[in-house]
């Protein structure tokens, strides 16, 4: 298949997965009024991520269709958690805890292609995800329970199985980045004060797609 039809397929298949994600977080987990939130600018938001990151891992990765499943399989569930964390600030354990096991399967059958050598490259993966979730929530708990929670503590052992030390990192460098840009723009244009809370899920989302199509 042609390399621009196979992008344009994805970003096109992402998009969709998108809009169905958003309206699936906007009943589930079911809202505590039973209520059903319309759609609105969220929406738009895990469209557009849906679109994008399906269509630049297509075009980074579609050269081998083994190793393109085998991200894109990761990929579509942060789609889901994206909009579940936009709209009802929670990231489902039914979908983290598969991740892992997801993540450390693939590493240590060797089909993740970011990674190489099976059981022997699966090490620094392995402490990539003790170390950073535990170094990013440590320091969060004099803070209060929502400064990180434990959803965002599992999502990051996953990118660390998937993704190993160097990519991770560099992928929470440009979450970092982009952290800064988006609030201070939301405190620019007083959309939040510095009291408001902004979860932290959509950064660390955001993270995990760039280090997975940065360079090694």
């Amino acid at each position: 298949m042609d390399a621009a039809i196979l992008i344009g397929l994805f970003a096109v298949g992402g998009a969709a997965w998108g809009l169905a994600a958003d309206r699936i977080a906007a009943r589930w987990p079911a809202h505590e009024d039973g209520s059903v939130r319309a759609v609105d600018w969220r929406t738009v938001l895990v469209i557009a991520f849906g679109g994008l990151a399906l269509g630049l891992l297509a075009q980074g990765h579609g050269a081998e269709p083994r190793d393109l499943l085998v991200l894109a399989v990761y990929v579509v569930p942060l789609i889901l958690l994206l909009a579940t964390d936009l709209d009802q600030r929670l990231l489902p354990d039914v979908i983290t805890l598969p991740l892992v096991a997801y993540a450390a399967a693939v590493g240590l059958l060797d089909l993740n292609p970011l990674l190489v050598g099976g059981w022997p490259g699966m090490i620094g993966p392995i402490a990539a995800a003790i170390v950073i979730p535990l170094v990013m929530y440590l320091p969060s708990i004099p803070f209060g329970p929502g400064a990180l929670g434990l959803g965002d503590v599992k999502l990051m052992i996953s990118v660390g199985l998937l993704l190993g030390f160097v990519r991770e990192l560099t992928g929470l460098m440009g979450g970092a980045i982009l952290v800064v840009v988006v609030l201070g723009l939301l405190l620019a244009t007083r959309r939040i004060t510095r009291r408001s809370y902004v979860p932290f899920g959509p950064f660390l989302i955001v993270a995990a797609v760039w280090g997975m199509l940065a360079p090694g």
